[in-house]
């Protein structure tokens, strides 16, 4: 038997269902073979539809058939040819048992039967020739497998098929155009190929889901930009087989920057997304313009999906989408793109920045493609790591090194690695280009040459000063690349750039010859030295690097260079030297310098013959200067003079002579003693930093003429002795403000008070740690700071909150790190960050609202026993009368032996000992002591860790609060390490969860304590808990679960609940906390997510807004649950209140 098949190599993804053909055709070869399923298997094919069709003139076996299945498993529909000897084959009956199987396994698997020369009434009466055949099967075959036939043509006559005597007049030409017409309907859209292996793909595809699943009647656009090869195109076809049948019509349309690069490309472009909404509909178009016209009918008729992958030109998606306000509602449109600056472009609705691969899923898919497995081999994983490390996440890189690697011994491996260092993969190198040839001229390709080379991680501004000077156009040349995801600039204002970018832009000149001293540019420290050790600089030369510590095996001797080693790079204008002597006169040195930074620079003071007249900024750190010159020089175009660490150097240059300077750091240079009086005419300093300047005692009195300083930085100046508050007071322009470790109030004895009153209002940043500060040295009022967002009182004497802080409208973030006598924070204004870092001694904080609670932390307190809308911790016997007699504890608190607590690891990192405390936390009180049973008051009782109950009618009573008692111990010993995660043993502590379930209202409850009690081995300890109640969550008959989790070294033994319940008209009195418990949602005041993700996925009207735990190791961030929780819980309960008034009426 021969298969007769298009074989066609086509790629699977986990989810996306792999189909090798679109059609499966079945049918009886003895009758339609050469006649009517020939003719109907040269239409599909040439409609372009992969069919499957078999030759059933060869005997046929076992294999045939299982090849059969696997076809009828990979096809994407079949179409049954009935004629009238159809049923007398046992195979072709086999057949479509397999494809009615098939049916019922896959919902998507489309079934079409077509009625030859039968009738659908003979399938399902098994009347005719049908009847023959199965008299003649039920001689030869077993009975159960005549049964299986019969039921499968009574299930196939019921489907929607077409009969050729009732369509097209019985034109066999005619039905089988109609047979395809229908084919390409029910198809309409195959979808795409993509890659077998795709990793963390679900994660990046979420989002795009949602938003093509909304069900609004809004036409949107999203857009998935990120750099070449980091998977744009793979999830735009991942999303769009997923979504595409959702919509009435769709085309992807891949890689439109080179389509439209081609003769009439635009158009083509257009006839594709016509001919795809159209199902394959021949379109002529013959412009650009005529097009449009064609695809606004064919977008305003029917709802689209449309993925145009790749544009680089806002003319692309002119020419596509120009008419955006024309689509149909309900429309999508995803666009993929390396240009960031089409985002502004057509109204775009939301915006999704592809991100790298973390280093496991880099692991992963290297492995995959390098091995043929998840992991590596076990040789091989430092070298996979190492490649890993080099990718930089980026999947294209990741794919294409570990197949090039693929079967290679460790040897080449190690290899592979050494060259990478040197000369990156050309195939990466080459996708990777892209972005870098679309730049629009040869201006911006310099550009990003100079920042690959040389500064990377360098500040945005510095950049632009220097190639400022340079003669480019730095600012929109940044963003040029920025566009194009060439750079990025990170949220220090720092450019950066991915790894194999900056790679990519080295090899570009690498490639300008063989000879490094002939490029424009030399980063590399060995060619650097062997260029200026041979005298071998040319004109092509524009910068260099050398740091001599990079070139180890350099005998000592060959370490000192000529200055005339640079004589003929006439086009220098960058240059970093680190470690270099230099003999010999500069008197030819090159002379159109713009960036000079020399680290370790060797001599007492600059030669004056060093042509530094074009430098903009003068980079001497560590240097051995004394003094900058030994008499003037005059540069007039510094802006940057940087002479940190110059530990010798004792007086500054005359500043007259460098009138243009803009920023003057002179950080811990610890023997200067002066600043030149000239510092006060620098009419253009916005930046003055003189930390741990120690020996300066005086600054020149005219520095308070620097009108545009901006930064004034002196913090370590421990010695200045005089430091006028006119200084500070006539500094218009001065945003940040540093003082730390100056003692104020010794410095201005009394005046510590008027002087703080009297900062300049302009002020945006005041660090005033280790300033000695106490109390009383803060004026009642700081309205003159109505600027000020950052405000740093760190290791200063406070006791309190200083009242004129409280005022501070714009203040944003505020430390007292270190502040060990502060005691209280009580009303802190709204804040974004709070730093009570190692205060030692704090007890309580407020606020001076619910809303103003900050979003985040930097915490380690051990004694902090309130913190408002947090916690409250109180000793048992300090709790209320009432709370005690409701719990039942009157009888019991004498004998409460002291317990080891576990608190939230911003406060303490260990588990303390400690008297049993009450702790109060959003509505809910609870308490921890040893015990080894549940009291006798609780009306419901259970052994293990759940509860389920039917809440009984309540006559003239309502539910106020839920007790809720939970006897735990330590599994000891035995505690079932070998059923934790790796990340729970990793993590070590885990979750104590109290959740609580109303099944009828569909309402769910979580609590985690923050503070949560530690049985010893072989005790027992009881978690009591009560919950408060504002509304009425819990009602007669309504179905409740209560369940208890505590860490997994912890096992639940019995549990209790008890409803406190309350007439309906009492007055009584109960305790009551800063807010009751009035709405379903989460409450996690520990330090792990704790939601289960089991009841995550019922489908529950719940209401529980995710909330952030205080997850705070350095950082507490996310204390969301009280502005989210509560915008989302009113909104919800809005709703359901309006439901039920629409159920009553």
């Amino acid at each position: 038997m021969a298969l007769v098949r298009a074989a066609r190599k086509t790629s699977s993804s986990h989810t996306c269902r792999y189909y090798r053909y679109d059609v499966f055709l079945s049918f009886r070869g003895q009758d339609t073979r050469k006649t009517f399923t020939d003719h109907l298997y040269t239409a599909l094919d040439n409609a372009r539809f992969h069919t499957f069709r078999d030759d059933d003139e060869v005997e046929r076996g076992e294999g045939i058939k299982a090849e059969l299945h696997k076809a009828i498993k990979h096809s994407r529909t079949s179409v049954i040819v009935f004629s009238k000897s159809y049923a007398s084959s046992r195979w072709c009956l086999d057949e479509l048992v397999m494809i009615l199987e098939r049916k019922r396994l896959s919902a998507d698997h489309v079934v079409l039967p077509v009625f030859y020369d039968v009738d659908p009434s003979d399938l399902r009466k098994q009347t005719g020739s049908l009847a023959k055949a199965f008299a003649r099967h039920q001689k030869t075959q077993p009975s159960n497998k005549v049964k299986e036939w019969r039921e499968a043509l009574e299930e196939v006559a019921d489907l929607a098929g077409m009969v050729l005597q009732n369509q097209a007049d019985g034109h066999e030409s005619k039905f089988i155009n109609k047979i395809v017409q229908v084919i390409r309907e029910k198809l309409r859209c195959r979808p795409l190929n993509v890659p077998h292996i795709m990793i963390g793909m679900h994660s990046r595809v979420n989002e795009l889901n949602l938003w093509l699943q909304d069900g609004s009647d809004d036409v949107g656009i999203f857009v998935i930009y990120g750099l070449s090869g980091i998977g744009k195109t793979t999830i735009a076809k991942f999303v769009y087989n997923t979504n595409f049948r959702r919509f009435e019509g769709s085309s992807f349309i891949e890689n439109i920057r080179e389509i439209s690069q081609q003769p009439n490309g635009l158009v083509q472009i257009q006839i594709q997304l016509l001919s795809d909404i159209f199902i394959g509909r021949k379109v002529k178009i013959h412009s650009v313009s005529e097009g449009m016209t064609e695809i606004e009918d064919a977008i305003s008729s029917k709802r689209v999906f449309l993925v145009l992958d790749n544009v680089d030109h806002i003319s692309q998606l002119d020419a596509v989408i120009g008419m955006k306000d024309k689509f149909y509602p309900g429309s999508k449109i995803i666009i993929t793109t390396r240009r960031a600056g089409l985002l502004k472009a057509h109204q775009v609705t939301k915006v999704h920045a592809v991100q790298f691969l973390d280093n496991k899923e880099s692991l992963e898919l290297l492995s995959w493609h390098a091995f043929g497995q998840d992991h590596p081999i076990e040789d091989y994983i430092e070298c996979s790591e190492k490649l890993v490390d080099h990718c930089g996440g980026l999947p294209l890189a990741l794919q294409v090194l570990g197949s090039s690697l693929l079967g290679e011994s460790i040897g080449v491996w190690k290899s592979a690695l050494e060259k990478l260092k040197a000369i990156p993969n050309g195939e990466i190198v080459n996708k990777l280009r892209v972005s870098y040839d679309s730049l629009q001229d040869d201006h911006d390709q310099k550009l990003f040459l100079h920042i690959a080379c040389f500064f990377i991680g360098k500040d945005k501004d510095y950049i632009v000063k220097i190639l400022d000077g340079c003669d480019f156009y730095p600012i929109v040349g940044i963003q040029n690349l920025i566009d194009r995801c060439l750079v990025i600039i990170d949220e220090w204002d720092k450019v950066q750039m991915h790894d194999l970018i900056r790679g990519m832009g080295r090899e570009i000149v690498r490639l300008e010859s063989n000879e490094p001293w002939k490029r424009s540019r030399v980063w590399h420290h060995k060619d650097s030295f062997k260029i200026l050790m041979e005298k071998k600089g040319t004109e092509k030369i524009e910068g260099l690097v050398l740091d001599m510590h990079m070139c180890p095996t350099i005998n000592s001797n060959q370490k000192v260079l000529e200055t005339s080693a640079f004589s003929r790079m006439w086009e220098l204008k960058l240059l970093h030297l680190s470690h270099v002597q230099l003999n010999g006169s500069y008197v030819e040195f090159c002379t159109g310098l713009r960036w000079l930074c020399w680290t370790k620079f060797p001599l007492d003071s600059i030669p004056v013959d060093f042509p530094l007249e074009s430098v903009i900024i003068l980079e001497m750190q560590y240097s051995g200067l004394r003094q900058v010159f030994k008499g003037t020089k005059y540069l007039p175009s510094l802006k940057i003079l940087d002479l940190s660490r110059s530990h010798s150097l004792t007086e500054t240059i005359d500043f007259s002579y460098c009138p243009n300077l803009e920023k003057l750091v002179l950080v811990d240079c610890t023997s200067l003693i002066y600043v030149h009086g000239s510092i006060g005419n620098l009419e253009r300093l916005i930046y003055l930093n003189m930390k741990d300047c120690k020996n300066l005692r005086m600054l020149p009195k005219n520095i308070c003429m620097l009108k545009s300083l901006e930064t004034f930085i002196i913090s370590g100046c421990s010695n200045l002795k005089e430091l006028s508050i006119e200084m500070l007071r006539n500094m218009d322009s001065l945003k940040v403000l540093e003082t730390d470790g100056i003692p104020i109030s010794e410095l201005w004895l009394e005046r510590s008070l008027s002087i703080l009153g009297s900062l300049p209002c302009s002020l945006v940043n005041l660090s005033l740690w280790g300033c000695n500060l106490s109390d009383d040295a803060f004026p009642m009022d700081f309205s003159n700071l109505s600027s000020l967002k950052r405000l740093n009182l760190g290791n200063n004497p406070i006791g309190s909150l200083p009242n004129c802080v409280k005022g501070l409208a714009r203040l944003d973030a505020l430390s007292f790190s270190k502040c060990t006598s502060l005691k209280s924070l009580l009303g802190l204004p709204k804040l974004g960050f709070l730093d009570i870092i190692d205060c030692i001694s704090l007890e309580k904080i407020t606020y001076q609202s619910f809303q103003l609670e900050s979003s985040s932390f930097r915490v380690r307190n051990y004694n902090l026993v309130e913190w408002q809308y947090r916690y409250k911790l109180q000793p048992i016997g300090g709790v209320d009368v009432e709370m005690i007699n409701l719990l039942g504890l009157c009888n019991l608190l004498e004998s409460m032996a002291p317990i080891r607590m576990h608190k939230p690891s911003y406060i303490s990192r260990k588990d303390d000992w400690s008297p049993v405390q009450g702790l109060y936390e959003d509505g809910k009180f609870s308490t921890f002591f040893g015990g080894n049973e549940v009291p006798g008051q609780f009306s419901h009782k259970s052994r293990g860790s759940s509860i389920s109950f039917t809440m009984p009618l309540l006559d003239n009573h309502r539910i106020k609060g839920l007790l809720v008692c939970a006897v735990y111990a330590s599994y000891g010993s035995d505690f079932p390490h070998n059923h934790m995660t790796g990340f729970q043993r990793y993590r070590g502590l885990m979750d104590t969860i109290i959740r609580v379930r109303n099944k009828s209202k569909g309402l769910k409850w979580y609590y985690t304590p923050s503070f949560f009690g530690i049985p010893g081995e072989g005790e027992d300890m009881i978690w009591l808990s009560h919950w408060q109640f504002k509304d009425e969550p819990l009602e007669g008959c309504d179905q409740v679960v209560v369940s208890v989790r505590t860490e997994h070294r912890f096992q639940v033994k019995e549990l209790g609940i008890q409803f406190v319940q309350v007439e309906q008209e009492s007055t009584t009195i109960y305790p009551v906390y800063p807010w009751v418990l009035n709405h379903p949602g989460e409450y996690l005041f520990n330090d792990e997510d704790t939601r289960d993700n089991e009841e995550e996925q019922q489908d529950d009207r719940s209401i529980a807004a995710p909330t952030g735990s205080n997850n705070c190791s350095s950082c507490l961030h996310g204390w969301k649950v009280l502005i989210t929780a509560a915008c989302r819980l009113t909104l919800s309960l809005s709703r359901r209140q309006k439901q039920q008034s629409k159920s009553r009426g």
